[in-house]
C-alpha cells in the first residue's frame, strides 16, 4: 500500500512541486538585487529599459532556478535527514529525480538563449559563472569540504547585482562590484546565524558548517566580526558618492539594529536570537536595496 502511495505521489507531481524545487524566495531577493542594480546603472533621470528589465531579470531568474534545483538534486539524501529539508519535493518523492535534472537543463538553456540574444554576451557569461560557482563548486563540493563554505562559495550568491548592472552597461566597473561586497560580507552572518538556529539538524547530517566544526560560541564571534566588516562595506556607496543622504540616515539605522542583533547573540545563550538573527538579516538586505533605489531619485 505504501508503494503504490509512493509511485502515486511521484508520478503526478504539482506544479508547485516543481516551483518550490526552483528556491523562488531565494531567487525573489536576487531579483531585487539584480533589478535595483539595473537602476542604479542608469543615470538618475531615466529608467533602464523595460527590455532589460524583463529580459535581463528572466534570464537571470531561470539561471537561479536552475542553480536552486541542482542544489536540491546533490543535497536530497541529506535533505531526508533534516527535519526542515525532508519534506522537500526530492526526498519526499514527490518529483522524479529524471524530471529535476531535466527541468534545471531546459531552464539553464534558456536563460543562456534569452541572455546571449537579448541582453549581452558578458551578463550571459557571468551568469553562467554563477550558476557554476553556487551548484557545482558551492554545493558540490565546498558545503561539504570545508566550514567556510559560506565565506567562500557566497561570491556566487552575492553576484546577482552585477549580472544587474553589467546588462545595463555591457561592462565591469567598481560600482557594481561594491554591490557584490555588500552581499558577500552580508553572507555569512546571515546563514551562520540559520546554522546556529539548525545546529543539531546540521551536525546529524555531517555538513561541516562552522557551529559543528569550531563550536557556537566561536561561530557568534565570527559572526559579530563579519558584521563589523559588513558594515564598513555598506558605507562605500556613500563614500565614493555612488549615494546621498538619504541612504546613509537608512543603512545607519539598518546597521544599529543589526549590530545589537549580532552583539546579543554573541552575549547570551537564547536559541531564539539566532533565528531572529536570521530573519532580520533578510529584511535588512532588502531595505538596504530599497535605499539605494530611493536615495538614486529622490535625493536629485
Amino acid at each position: 500500500m505504501t508503494n503504490v502511495a509512493h509511485r502515486t505521489a511521484v508520478s503526478h507531481p504539482s506544479f508547485h512541486d516543481y516551483f518550490e524545487l526552483c528556491k523562488p524566495r531565494v531567487v525573489g531577493l536576487m531579483l531585487v538585487t539584480s533589478t535595483v542594480a539595473m537602476i542604479l546603472a542608469t543615470p538618475a533621470h531615466e529608467w533602464p529599459s523595460l527590455h532589460v528589465l524583463l529580459w535581463g531579470n528572466l534570464g537571470i531568474a531561470f539561471a537561479g532556478f536552475a542553480g536552486g534545483i541542482i542544489n536540491h538534486l546533490v543535497d536530497r539524501h541529506i535533505d531526508q535527514l533534516m527535519a526542515r529539508t525532508k519534506k522537500r519535493p526530492l526526498p519526499s518523492g514527490r518529483v522524479p529525480v529524471s524530471h529535476a535534472i531535466l527541468l534545471a537543463i531546459i531552464l539553464a538553456c534558456v536563460s543562456m538563449f534569452i541572455l546571449i540574444t537579448c541582453i549581452n554576451m558578458l551578463t550571459a557569461v557571468l551568469s553562467f559563472l554563477t550558476l557554476i560557482g553556487y551548484a557545482g563548486v558551492y554545493t558540490l563540493y565546498l558545503k561539504h569540504a570545508t566550514p567556510q563554505n559560506i565565506v567562500i562559495g557566497g561570491l556566487a550568491g552575492a553576484m546577482p547585482p552585477l549580472l544587474g548592472w553589467v546588462a545595463v552597461t555591457h561592462h565591469i566597473d567598481a560600482a557594481g562590484l561594491l554591490l557584490v561586497l555588500i552581499i558577500f560580507t552580508w553572507t555569512p552572518p546571515h546563514f551562520w546565524a540559520l546554522a546556529i538556529y539548525r545546529y543539531k539538524e546540521y551536525a546529524k547530517a555531517s555538513i561541516p558548517m562552522l557551529p559543528v566544526t569550531h563550536g557556537i560560541r566561536f561561530t557568534k564571534l565570527s559572526i559579530l566580526l563579519y558584521t563589523l566588516l559588513m558594515v564598513a562595506a555598506t558605507y562605500l556607496p556613500f563614500i565614493i558618492m555612488m549615494s546621498g543622504l538619504i541612504y546613509l540616515i537608512g543603512v545607519s539605522l539598518l546597521n544599529i539594529i543589526f549590530l545589537y542583533y549580532a552583539i546579543a547573540l554573541y552575549r547570551h545563550d537564547e536559541p531564539r536570537l539566532a533565528f531572529q538573527t536570521f530573519k532580520f538579516s533578510i529584511y535588512y538586505l532588502f531595505t538596504l536595496f530599497i535605499l539605494l533605489l530611493a536615495d538614486h531619485y529622490l535625493r536629485y
